[in-house]
């Protein structure tokens, strides 16, 4: 099976940079992908990617080396199993909250009689290899997203809960439950407490740490406290940004120009 260069990282005590998609194109993923990122997470969960697009992306990053991760919208059965299907190696699971639900996602994405996946890896043999059925369960990353305040109360029993491989802290959500107001990296200091309590407990339980970020500045410095998954980035906000740089200087040198040239 092929190997899932995510937990090879890990296991050499390294960080992943994660780049996020947005933009439901396979083309674009393509050149993300191409870019180095060790990972990309295709996100299901908010945007506009569907089910159908988010096959093509999985294919465009297979081009690379990149690992190829999904979130899904929800805890459910049928999304999880189908993404496993279509070839992704990881899944994000919002909204895990209780033991069960992580129980749950452990469950849902393993085949028995460790769980209750069903088979049918169409894409997932072309990608992962003829023998993926085997090693499928000791391969695929689970991360569960800790953002809730019951996530909080219950974040032991969560990083206890056999066959959990991540966490993945959602810093705008987290925020909004603690009654402060959303953000990436410049979170209020109630959450910043939170976010700082979530990496050492999984830390104490051996589940590596993962957690969305706004600038790689923040996400370096997160690296350095011990966070061994960081997203920086969508594609879409790198599009913009970049587009929005190019225009801002072409107006300043338009701007310039026509003083110079003396016209009114």
């Amino acid at each position: 099976m092929r190997e899932n260069r995510l937990r090879t990282m890990w296991k050499a005590g390294e960080a992943a940079v994660n780049g996020w998609l947005a933009i439901p194109n396979s083309f674009s993923a393509e050149t993300m992908a191409h870019q180095g990122w060790d990972t990309l997470t295709i996100d299901l969960q908010h945007g506009v990617v569907d089910y159908q697009a988010m096959v093509g992306m999985l294919q465009a990053i297979s081009t690379t080396p990149t690992v190829p991760v999904v979130r899904v919208p929800w805890l459910e059965p049928g999304i999880l199993m189908k993404t496993l299907d279509a070839g992704a190696y990881g899944v994000i699971c919002p909204m895990v909250s209780t033991r069960e639900d992580a129980q749950k996602l452990v469950a849902y994405t393993s085949y028995a009689p460790k769980g209750t996946r069903s088979f049918g890896p169409v894409r997932a043999l072309l990608y992962g290899g003829a023998d993926y059925p085997q090693y499928a369960n000791d391969t695929i990353v689970r991360f569960a997203m800790i953002e809730t305040a019951q996530a909080l109360d219950n974040l032991d029993d969560i990083l206890s809960v056999e066959g959990l491989d991540a966490i993945y802290i959602g810093p705008s959500d987290l925020s909004l439950a603690l009654g402060c107001k959303p953000a990436f990296d410049e979170v209020d200091p109630k959450a910043a407490q939170a976010i700082d309590h979530i990496l050492a407990r999984a830390k104490a339980h051996g589940v590596v740490a993962g957690i969305h970020n706004g600038a790689p500045e923040a996400a370096l410095a997160r690296i350095a406290k011990g966070f061994q998954f960081v997203t920086v980035g969508s594609d879409a906000r790198l599009m913009a940004a970049g587009a929005q740089a190019v225009v801002s200087k072409m107006k300043a040198g338009r701007t310039a120009s026509d003083a110079g040239s003396g016209s009114y």
